[in-house]
């Protein structure tokens, strides 16, 4: 199951209690736009999660369904959908991404600097006396 076939899912169960989006979308206080995207399984327009699960429960209250087996279909199919890396693993790996880059730069240059001093023969060999 994805979030496509947990959407058909929901749509399915709210046609056969006989109610329309808006009308869930007015008991649940739901935008409209969102409960189309629960349905329609579009995740790219929906909020962070701990705001769908909530949603969640509430669109399965208003349809009379069991809030939280609602929440766990979502969750069970959740877990099989390969999901984003948190933010905070993004922000390290961009830390640790800015930082080699920041070392072979400084590496770089100094190789650069003493390539130069070679060259003009400031960095000879050490005069014995």
């Amino acid at each position: 199951m994805d979030h496509i076939d947990f959407g058909r899912f929901l749509t399915q169960q709210r046609e056969l209690r006989g109610l329309s989006r808006d009308e869930v979308a007015r008991a649940t206080k739901i935008p409209p736009t969102l409960i189309a995207a629960l349905e329609s399984g579009q995740v790219e327009r929906l909020p962070a999660r701990i705001f769908v699960l909530n949603y969640i429960r509430a669109y399965a209250q208003v349809i009379g369904m069991e809030p939280e087996e609602a929440v766990l279909r979502y969750e069970e199919m959740d877990k099989t959908v390969p999901s984003e890396p948190p933010p905070a693993a993004l922000e390290h790996a961009r830390r640790t991404r800015a930082w080699v880059g920041l070392v072979l730069t400084l590496l770089a240059l100094a190789l650069l600097v003493g390539g130069v001093l070679l060259a003009m023969g400031k960095l000879g060999t050490p005069s014995g006396g």
